[in-house]
């Protein structure tokens, strides 16, 4: 039995990754020190390590007991805070990369999948494609391009065999939504549940393709049995970009409150205004095609985000600079 070490996979979407390798015959390790992730979310099939990427010496033991396979989901998303948390951003996204890469070359596994970011492409390259010269706006973009890079360099170097995924704003259920800073799907939801208001950065107009994890998580577990998808980077998600007004008002259709709900329109944040990329590429190599609808999608979010109830938002304790910082991030 083929062997995957699965990082971050006990969160939002490394649990749903998990599930399909389960499902689909593999022994799989979840690496995951829980500052996302919960043990609810855990397959109860797979072996789960606590620790963090950052750990070189408990990677090293682990990738010492055989592994075939990585799928690296373990990362601090939050790219708007990035800016403010620089170090912490370079150590969990870079740093513990670079020690999954180092033993993937010494051990000699068969392939790495990474799940990088279309923030990777920066502003004013739409539709994104994969054959664009990315140029990343924030540190969070910045440090998952340097990993990108350095999987060419170990593949060229010592024959490492990676793909690179570039998803982007997916949701849905296991979603942390008492996350304040990242995942505007459950950030919104959250707050209809605690009877706040929607806050909303800017005037709302800004664009993003809203992903369905559904029609991600399968595809990304079946990535390593295509060959063709080797050394290859692929967009991945939704093809129609919505605002952030009309996601508003379809979170508060499918939470069932009425059209006037309260929004407040917070000053705008150091962010790309409009992003959302082609799949051209994805859809010759893997015949995908998204299936989940934006509003099945939200609605099925929805009534899940109800079961489990309004969550607490847990402030960030590593915030290293807080010049800019936006003030209902510092509540």
């Amino acid at each position: 039995m083929e062997r995957v070490l699965v990082t971050g996979g006990a969160g939002f979407m490394g649990s749903h990754i998990v599930d399909e390798l389960v499902d689909k015959g593999y022994e799989v390790r979840v690496l995951d020190d829980l500052s996302g992730g919960f043990m609810e979310n855990l397959n109860p099939k797979a072996n789960f390590i606590e620790g963090s990427i950052t750990d070189d010496g408990l990677v090293k033991r682990i990738f010492e007991d055989k592994v075939d396979y990585v799928f690296h989901l373990a990362a601090y998303a939050a790219e708007g805070l990035s800016h403010f948390i620089r170090k912490f951003n370079y150590e969990n996204n870079l740093i513990g990369s670079i020690n999954l890469i180092n033993e993937s070359v010494k051990n000699k596994i068969k392939c790495f999948v990474f799940t990088s970011s279309i923030a990777v492409y920066g502003k004013n390259q739409l539709p994104m494609t994969e054959d664009m010269v990315p140029m990343p706006e924030d540190p969070y973009g910045i440090s998952k391009l340097a990993v990108e890079q350095d999987f060419k360099a170990a593949h060229e170097m010592f024959g490492l065999n990676y793909i690179i995924f570039r998803p982007h704003n997916v949701y849905g259920e296991r979603q942390n939504i008492g996350d304040k800073y990242r995942n505007v799907v459950g950030i919104f939801m959250n707050q209809i549940m605690k009877n706040q208001p929607l806050t909303i950065f800017g005037d709302g107009e800004q664009k993003r393709a809203f992903s369905n994890i559904q029609d991600i998580a399968p595809l990304i577990a079946n990535s390593v049995r295509i060959k063709e998808t080797y050394n290859q980077v692929f967009n991945i998600g939704a093809d129609i970009p919505y605002t952030v007004n009309v996601l508003a008002r379809e979170v508060i259709k499918s939470m069932g409150e009425q059209e006037n709900y309260p929004v407040d329109y917070l000053p705008p944040r150091n962010e790309v205004i409009n992003a959302y990329s082609d799949h051209s590429k994805v859809k010759k190599v893997f015949g995908y095609e998204p299936i989940i609808s934006f509003e099945e999608g939200i609605s099925k979010m929805a009534q899940w985000a109800k079961q489990q109830g309004a969550k607490k938002s847990k402030d960030f304790s590593n915030i290293e600079i807080t010049e800019k910082l936006p003030p209902s991030w510092n509540r």
